[in-house]
């Protein structure tokens, strides 16, 4: 099981640039609202995208999606783990608690 990380620990690791964030959502989602820095990777694209992305598999990353419902931030950080990714976490709460603590997103 995928470590997890708090909303404040993710806010202070993105404030210090020391962590990767991926938006699990993908598409349109992702065009209207991601975390600020986000890369978007989908589960169908894990397999062929991830060494592009994320050259560096013992860098710090963190999944995420739309709340603790959505399946996709699981499913691609336990994909990244299992394709050699040493330090990959799950934001569990994801992009709605993000926003509801009025913390500030990007948009493509």
């Amino acid at each position: 099981m995928t470590a997890l990380i708090t909303r404040d620990e993710l806010k202070t690791a993105i404030d210090a640039g020391s962590v990767t964030v991926i938006d699990t959502l993908g598409g349109e989602y992702y065009a209207k609202q991601h975390l600020p820095g986000a890369l978007t990777l989908v589960s169908a694209d894990v397999d062929a995208q991830a060494s592009v992305l994320l050259p560096d598999r013992d860098a710090a990353i963190v999944t995420y999606c739309s709340n603790p419902a959505c399946p996709n931030s699981g499913q691609v950080a336990d994909r990244l783990t299992t394709l050699g990714y040493t330090d990959v976490r799950k934001y569990r709460e994801g992009i709605q608690e993000w926003v509801e603590a009025g913390l500030p997103t990007e948009s493509a």
